[in-house]
């Protein structure tokens, strides 16, 4: 019984189908669609007429922010606990980090290799992921000594800290202190 059911709605899946799917032909030309059919001269459209023929709009200049909106860098210094020093890797990377929240991506993230300790720092709108981001704060800073130098992943055994507080641009005397083993 459901044999026969599965052999007629395949029956009609097949004779309903009318899709002209012919086999793969490697010689064939490729040729781009004659749209004139779909899309005749004068009739309304929705503005895309010239992607519609292959035409690509002028690519959109960059959007720059008010000027003003390059808040000052931030300043200060990161060091690390005794306990913790002698952890550091000698192929470490520093991953300074300012955010706006505690999700999202950051604003800006300095790149250190090889950092020493005590590490005086400068982070500011040069250092921005999306050059179109204002640098306005306020600011959380977290420093993490990564082992493997990717900013991606968070490794048992990489080294953070967090600066106490949130800072404006322009703030200086910054401190961090890296006391904790993820």
């Amino acid at each position: 019984m459901r044999a026969s059911i599965v052999l007629v709605l395949l029956a009609l899946a097949g004779g309903a189908c009318d899709r002209n799917v012919e086999p793969y032909d490697p010689n064939e030309k490729v040729e781009t669609p004659d749209l004139s059919k779909i899309f005749p001269e004068g009739a309304g459209r929705s503005g895309e007429g010239e992607v519609m023929r292959g035409a690509m709009p002028e690519p959109a200049a960059p959007v720059a922010g008010p000027p003003g909106d390059e808040g000052a860098p931030l300043a200060g210094s990161i060091r690390i606990t005794d306990e913790l020093a002698e952890r550091v890797p000698k192929s470490a990377v520093l991953f300074l980090i300012a955010r706006t929240g505690r999700g999202g991506p950051p604003t800006a993230v300095r790149r250190i290799e090889g950092p020493s300790f005590p590490l005086d720092f400068e982070i500011g709108p040069d250092d921005r992921m999306i050059a179109s981001m204002p640098f306005a704060g306020p600011f959380q800073l977290t420093a993490r000594v990564d082992a493997d130098g990717n900013a991606m992943t968070r490794n048992p055994g990489d080294l953070q800290g967090e600066a106490e507080g949130s800072f404006a641009p322009g703030a200086h005397e910054i401190e961090i202190v890296i006391d904790e083993v993820l």
